[in-house]
């Protein structure tokens, strides 16, 4: 009898450490989640995953919501409005550091896949004199590239030229059509659309200025405290929509979905897609958090807003990826 028990003690030890080490997905309670985001590709993920149900079979009920431009997302964002935001995680940095809100970076996405497009009068961003830079807000995320690019070019912010905030990629790409608004950077489809009514490229900005991470997923702190498994069960859908994009078996299905939701013809469907899929500046592996590319966020906040005293400090601050983490162990492959 008391080998027996012995034996049972210690098949219960071993199967507490194993539920310690790999423990099983959370409940799937119904939930509605409110997800802001930017127009553009960098949503195809989530596309995917209501696509083919991943949200749905854990429970989740997505809500869309699009932003006009990051000063309402990171408004809303903070007053409750909504529950999780896509976009250029600077945004996040520039709500710790500068509205002192307390944000947490819990995904990545992409690396941006931005270019720097001018109108046809413009061959050099030196040519920019006199002229306008359109951006989405002057102090966060891509404006900064712009403004770094510009500055390595001998051009004097406000001197030389001007920043213009227009927001989102839409309007950035409509701006364009002023002859003062000569500059800005947009990613697909907005750089191919922009193309077509005669912008040029000077350069992708992972060429230009390194690499970025650009897209991501952030939150405030007290929501993911408080919902903690509903948004690993996000995350984990998210992972699988990732995935779907990624795998080549799905290219029709993919396409298929960029042209109904972001509204394309087949070929800048075609174009965008062939973006996503760029090593380093599309889609990440499982939309995975690229630190070198953070930290590189971190030095440009660092020296084009002069924050930190133009040092950038340790990511760890801005930065919750266990929930990620958790939800990569039981995402489906």
């Amino acid at each position: 009898m008391i080998r027996i028990s012995l034996a049972l003690m210690s098949a219960a030890l071993l199967a507490g450490c194993a539920a310690t080490a790999h423990p099983p997905p959370p409940p799937n309670d119904p939930v509605t989640l409110k997800v802001n985001v930017f127009r553009g590709s960098s949503n195809l993920p989530i596309y995917l995953a209501q696509e083919k149900g991943y949200f749905a079979r854990r429970g989740i009920t997505v809500e869309m919501q699009f932003t006009p431009n990051s000063n309402a997302q990171r408004q809303g964002l903070a007053a409750g409005r909504f529950d999780i935001a896509h976009a250029a995680i600077d945004n996040a940095i520039a709500m710790v550091e500068v509205a002192k809100a307390d944000v947490i970076i819990v995904a990545g996405g992409d690396g941006g896949m931005n270019e720097l497009l001018v109108r046809p009068e413009i061959n050099r961003p030196a040519d920019l004199r006199g002229k306008s830079y359109v951006v989405d807000a002057p102090n966060t995320a891509y404006a900064l590239i712009g403004r770094k690019i510009f500055r390595e070019a001998g051009l004097r912010e406000g001197v030389d030229y001007k920043l213009d905030p227009l927001g989102g990629s839409e309007a950035r790409t409509n701006g364009l059509n002023v002859p003062e608004r000569a500059a800005t950077l947009l990613n697909p489809p907005w750089n191919f659309l922009a193309r077509d009514k005669g912008a040029k490229s000077l350069g992708r900005t992972i060429d230009l200025y390194g690499p970025y991470q650009a897209s991501g997923i952030f939150v405030m702190r007290a929501w993911a405290g408080q919902n903690g498994p509903a948004l690993e069960r996000y995350i984990a859908a998210y992972i699988e929509g990732c995935r779907l994009a990624q795998d080549p078996s799905q290219r029709e299905l993919v396409l298929r979905v960029l042209q109904r939701e972001l509204k394309l013809t087949p070929r800048i469907a075609e174009l965008t897609y062939a973006e996503l899929m760029a090593k380093g500046s599309g889609m990440a592996p499982d939309c995975e958090f690229d630190m070198k590319g953070f930290n590189n966020v971190l030095a440009l906040r660092a020296e084009i807003e002069g924050q930190w005293g133009g040092k950038p400090p340790a990511p760890d601050k801005y930065l919750d990826l266990s929930i990620y983490q958790r939800a990569r162990s039981h995402a489906r492959p």
